[in-house]
């Protein structure tokens, strides 16, 4: 992206009228988001899971089996969502985006695969990345600022 798109992405959004994401909004995003990943993993794994007789930790080796792939597919969601239509499905459903932090428009691909990274990062190490946005007057998250973006209403 030249300066001159940049420029015109500046004049195309009325920055007065930003307004970041609530805490709630994004929690609920967040929670809609990952039924959503649970979901894809159980269908990925139903056959596994059916023949486990419905017992609860024989289900939780069988997904725990997976790691790497859930954790890939949680890559590739982030990644691609938000970087294609600023935002995932939880955040499309509670109407709220991801946006550049610098210019106010769209997000690279290289910030969303950051972001990402970021943001799978965060999950590992028991949320921590993730209560940042308590302690920051942007809101930002610790994905937030690794992937240069802010989360604001859509």
């Amino acid at each position: 992206m030249d300066k001159d798109d940049i420029e015109q992405q500046r004049k195309d959004i009325d920055i007065d009228k930003l307004q970041l994401a609530s805490t709630k909004s994004r929690i609920k995003a967040f929670v809609i988001d990952d039924l959503a990943i649970t979901f894809v993993v159980m269908l990925m794994m139903w056959e596994q899971i059916s023949v486990s007789g419905g017992e609860f930790l024989a289900i939780l080796a069988i997904i725990n089996s997976a790691f790497v792939q859930v954790v890939i597919l949680k890559f590739l969601y982030q990644t691609f969502f938000i970087w294609y239509f600023g935002a995932t499905l939880g955040k499309i459903v509670v109407k709220i985006k991801v946006i550049d932090f610098d210019n106010f428009g769209r997000v690279s691909l290289m910030n969303s695969v950051s972001r990402s990274l970021a943001r799978i990062l965060s999950e590992m190490v028991f949320y921590i990345g993730f209560m940042m946005a308590f302690y920051t007057e942007s809101r930002q998250t610790f994905q937030d600022k690794m992937g240069k973006t802010l989360v604001v209403d859509a």
